[in-house]
């Protein structure tokens, strides 16, 4: 087992002395208070209610069990409650992140049903398919503001909460910078300071020797409380179990809010440093090859020499501003800077038997990302019919320099059961700009204009929500070794949306909803075509959604039909146009809660039924879309041992059906089903509250292939990660 390595970054130390030098200011003020008053009075306090977005409400409630939210950011609808949400959601709270002992985004969503797991293309970057469709971590939300987080992955220390929606989503939030937002989309919380003072240490190790230290430090201070900070500071350092894998992982946060009368302000700065060594990459399979199976879990078929290198600095301001009894305005601001490098090599097997040819794909990449958006919202009646009205501004800035290198392609011979390894070949067959000092390849700019009314009728028995976005998409390319500008985009589309709650009986939710989502539309491509310079406008994609929701005491259970119809574009009769369609349809059936006191439930089952409607020639017309599998189920279940205070065990299974790697349909991966199970204990331990933590995924060590493709049009696989225990302490202070 390797030592632990706790040395910090500048970035971590400079944050935990802020919090001591805070918690020494607040025990001094307390002292010469006392002093003042005679020991006998105490300063008067105020609940604070801890707050992300800035707003008076905060944190919506937990449902009973706590994992999840009773409801969460609507876009510029602002937190909504569950059953009054004419959509499909789910929020998981920092208590089943903890429990769990989640490492990133991805972790988390292995509860949800309708989310599977994938990765970027050619690189390590977490991808969530939510209702088939694919969504990077470069469109994550952070608290409702685009492209401010990593852009490969997202340490869990950073987040409060995990707020999944379901479906379409651009009038909402405005469209997504990397295209998502079509299935779904992802907002993460960061984390505010409590009343009570918090300050926990954690440490762990897992499998493979990889170390864990992390701190989680909150306190309330100044008149009345009303001024918060939260530090987070965290390091992993070690082997993985997959086989000479190793990753490095620094990350901190300040999280800071004042409650002031009638405003609410509050800051975010975060510092992320992920660096893995030897990673194992995807697998593409050439044309005509049948799939491969599956390798063991634990093996590796990476090149010693390659690596995968991100560090980002992100920070947001946001505030809220009473303007009357019902009328509030807000606006809020993020920025990151972010630096990645990489060494690749992916495989592509040749034969059944494993045989894999690859080469080397050097690159470096420089973003600077500034965003914003104001709004405001109001309460206002026409007579018998409430309105609640929200009107806001977005902006999305980013500037990107890139450069790369290529060695000679399949220069490298390898296999993936049996791996050879290879000094790193020069990559100097084929480069675009200098590694060392990249160019500027990119320039994108989004604008938005969003107007929606939430009319409430019959005692509020039926609300219905209509609006419209205009969003503006604006990007520009530029030669990656002249830098000449190559590329100009400058279109605009708007994106309505009407959706109505009815709610019969307090217990149950009948909803309905039509949305549409937005992506950036296609330049023209291809060889010999009479439009070479074409551009088109935005793709549109249609969704039609009706569900219904079921709470009765402290059990929750949800149900939604959904269709979308997706444009694609190709090459006909030697014109580039919008002529193809791909349709996600299907139901999605969810439970949480607690059907008994002591037993907590989550999971559910979707059903996809993912089609390529219209294809160029007609080639895979009718024919599943690749890497969406028919049916997936999760069953989790955390169960209080009676007897035992302070224990519990939980239970998790997670089944995903057979899914195709090729649009023709002739490579098919397995279907496949895991076991994760954990522990926790709570105790005391000389005064102070200790809790202990043990988990294993892939309790069978399972070995499969858990996904294909990501991309659009590309089916590289991903093995599925090996028996992994994760043991942990967290001991409060």
């Amino acid at each position: 087992m390797q030592t632990l390595n706790l040395k910090l970054s500048p970035f971590a130390l400079a944050a935990m002395l802020l919090v001591a030098a805070t918690a020494h200011a607040q025990t001094q003020t307390d002292a010469a208070t006392a002093a003042a008053t005679g020991g006998d009075e105490k300063v008067p306090s105020v609940v604070i209610s801890a707050s992300a977005d800035a707003s008076a409400a905060g944190l919506t409630k937990n449902f009973a069990g706590g994992q999840i939210a009773r409801g969460g950011r609507v876009g510029l609808l602002g937190n909504v409650d569950m059953m009054d949400t004419p959509f499909n959601s789910l929020n998981y709270t920092s208590a089943l992140i903890q429990d769990q002992q989640a490492r990133s985004v991805a972790d988390v969503l292995q509860n949800d049903p309708s989310v599977r797991v994938a990765r970027g293309f050619g690189n390590f970057q977490e991808l969530y398919v939510i209702r088939g469709f694919a969504v990077s971590s470069d469109d994550l939300a952070y608290n409702g503001l685009y492209g401010v987080l990593p852009r490969q992955f997202v340490a869990s220390e950073l987040l409060e909460r995990v707020e999944v929606f379901r479906g379409a989503n651009s009038f909402l939030n405005g469209a997504a910078p990397g295209g998502g937002g079509i299935g779904g989309s992802i907002n993460l919380l960061p984390k505010r300071a409590g009343n009570a003072p918090l300050t926990e240490v954690t440490v762990g190790v897992e499998t493979g020797g990889q170390g864990y230290a992390a701190a989680d430090i909150g306190r309330r201070f100044g008149p009345e409380d009303r001024a918060g900070i939260r530090v987070n500071v965290a390091r992993r350092d070690g082997d993985t179990g997959v086989d000479k894998e190793h990753r490095e992982l620094n990350v901190a946060s300040v999280g800071l809010d004042y409650q002031g009368r009638g405003f609410r302000l509050s800051a975010d700065l975060g510092y992320q440093d992920n660096k893995l060594t030897a990673p194992r990459p995807a697998v593409t399979v050439a044309g005509g090859i049948a799939l491969p199976t599956a390798p063991d879990s634990g093996s590796n078929w990476a090149q010693n020499w390659t690596h995968s290198n991100e560090r980002d600095t992100f920070g947001t301001v946001r505030g809220e501003w009473d303007l009357g009894t019902d009328s509030v305005a807000w606006a809020a601001f993020g920025a990151r800077s972010g630096d990645e490098n990489n060494s690749l090599s992916e495989p592509t097997v040749t034969a059944t038997n494993g045989t894999a040819n690859a080469y080397r794909f050097d690159n470096t990449r420089h973003d600077n990302v500034r965003t914003g958006e104001i709004g405001v919202r109001t309460k206002l009646r026409t007579g018998s019919i409430g309105h609640s009205i929200s009107a806001s501004a977005s902006s999305y800035w980013l500037e990107s320099k890139n450069a790369y290198a290529f060695s000679t392609f399949g220069g490298i011979a390898t296999n993936i059961y049996t791996p050879i390894d290879v000094s790193a070949p020069a990559a100097t067959f084929f480069t675009g700009g200098v590694l060392s000092n990249p160019g500027l390849t990119a320039k994108t700019i989004f604008s938005s204009y969003a107007l929606a009314d939430t009319l409430s009728m019959l005692d509020d028995k039926v609300l219905l929500t209509i609006g419209a976005r205009d969003q503006t998409i604006k990007t520009d390319g530029y030669d990656y070794n002249t830098g000449i500008s190559n590329a100009h985009y400058n279109e605009s589309k708007v994106t309505p949306m009407a959706a109505i709650v009815y709610r019969p009986v307090k217990a149950v939710s009948l909803y309905a909803n039509y949305v549409e989502g937005l992506q950036q539309g296609p330049s023209a491509s291809g060889a010999n075509i009479d439009n070479p310079t074409a551009i088109f406008a935005p793709y549109v994609s249609k969704q039609k959604e009706v569900g219904v929701k079921y709470e009765v005491g402290t059990l929750g259970a949800t149900a939604a039909l959904f269709r979308t119809n997706q444009p694609s574009a190709y090459v006909e009769n030697g014109h580039f146009g919008v002529f193809g369609e791909q349709r996600n349809q299907g139901l999605e059936m969810t439970v949480y809660g607690m059907p008994m006191r002591g037993l907590r439930l989550l999971g559910g089952l979707t059903l996809l039924d993912a089609t390529q409607r219209t294809t160029q020639d007609g080639k895979n017309q009718g024919k599943d879309v690749i890497g969406v599998p028919g049916t997936q189920l999760n069953i989790g279940a955390d169960w209080d041992v009676p007897g035992v205070h302070g224990l519990s065990v939980n239970a998790r299974t997670v089944y995903t059906s057979s899914q195709y790697a090729d649009g023709a349909n002739t490579q098919e991966l397995p279907s496949w089903t895991r076991l994760d199970l954990g522990a926790s204990y709570a105790t005391h331990i000389l005064d102070r509250n200790v809790t202990f933590r043990a988990r294993v995924d892939n309790v069978t060590d399972k070995s499969y292939w858990a996904s294909a493709g990501g991309y659009p049009g590309s089916g590289y696989l991903i093995l599925g990660a090996p028996r992994t225990v994760s043991i942990s302490a967290t001991v409060g202070f």
